[in-house]
């Protein structure tokens, strides 16, 4: 095939040596099989800003630190220079989250390089080792169904104790490998513990799962997975290999209200009272 324009320069230098076809095209970018020596690989061509019609929404850019205190506060500015950067931060995203999600175990493609907005990474294989497939171009048993759900939701957890959560998780990006789900498309990956949105972002991507899954196998409509997940995450009690049920129990204790108010006010005078005792060594002095 002809070789598209923004893969042209990684041709030129070698790290490319043909493109074999496009793979697929989505919101955020295309995809194309190229060979590199004698390895089949993807190469991830993100699209322009104007192109895309995923939005760089707030709720997900939340809770990332850059290193740069001079391009901070240009994109928060929101000048040319910072809008230039916050770009390049929202395609470096997918790349870290990639090498940590791989360096924690979770199931994704493997980064191989980042070069002008292109992904190099590797290409996930069925078992005739063609390219695989996503989720929604498959049909389930009832058990393949409820086999590929526990996988998908044992990376969620794997990815929660590494400290993300995928954000945009659906059966769009979840391929089948031929050992397994393989979790892909990271760029909104949201930090679980520095964004007040993660632990919604998480369920609505466990709920996701459950209603795809669910379509093959109906019992799994009467799971909760994701809010047991958030529960264990948020006492400090969720660990990779973590024993769930798909079970969960709100706290539904009646606050005592007058207790409250009696627990602030004895707050109040505490505070009052070291205030007071401040000032009056102040005087001392």
């Amino acid at each position: 095939m002809k070789i598209p324009a923004r893969l042209q320069p990684l041709v030129d230098d070698g790290l490319i040596d043909a493109v074999l076809g496009q793979l697929m095209s989505g919101k955020e970018a295309q995809v194309y099989v190229v060979r590199c020596g004698e390895e089949r690989r993807c190469a991830k061509v993100f699209k322009e800003a104007r192109q895309r019609s995923f939005k760089q929404a707030v709720q997900y850019r939340e809770g990332r630190r850059g290193r740069n205190s001079r391009r901070e506060r240009a994109m928060a500015k929101k000048t040319r220079y910072g809008q230039q950067e916050q770009e390049q931060a929202w395609l470096n995203a997918e790349v870290e989250a990639l090498h940590r999600l791989a360096a924690a175990g979770v199931r994704v493609p493997t980064p191989l390089g980042f070069v002008d907005g292109v992904l190099l990474m590797e290409m996930v294989s069925d078992a005739d080792g063609r390219a695989a497939p996503r989720l929604d171009d498959v049909t389930l048993s009832a058990e393949q169904a409820i086999a590929h759900h526990d996988a998908v939701i044992r990376e969620v957890v794997r990815m929660l104790c590494a400290g993300l959560v995928h954000g945009d998780l659906s059966e769009f990006n979840v391929l089948l490998g031929h050992a397994g789900p393989v979790i892909i498309d990271l760029p909104q990956a949201v930090d679980a513990a520095g964004n007040n949105s993660a632990g919604m972002l998480l369920r609505r991507d466990v709920d996701n799962m459950r209603a795809y899954f669910g379509r093959f196998a109906p019992a799994l409509h009467d799971t909760d997975y994701g809010r047991e997940i958030w529960a264990l995450y948020e006492a400090g009690e969720l660990h990779p290999d973590s024993a769930l049920t798909g079970r969960f129990v709100g706290d539904s204790t009646a606050v005592d209200v007058d207790e409250l108010i009696t627990v602030i006010e004895d707050a109040r005078e505490q505070q009052a009272w070291r205030l007071a005792r401040c000032g009056e060594a102040q005087d001392e002095e």
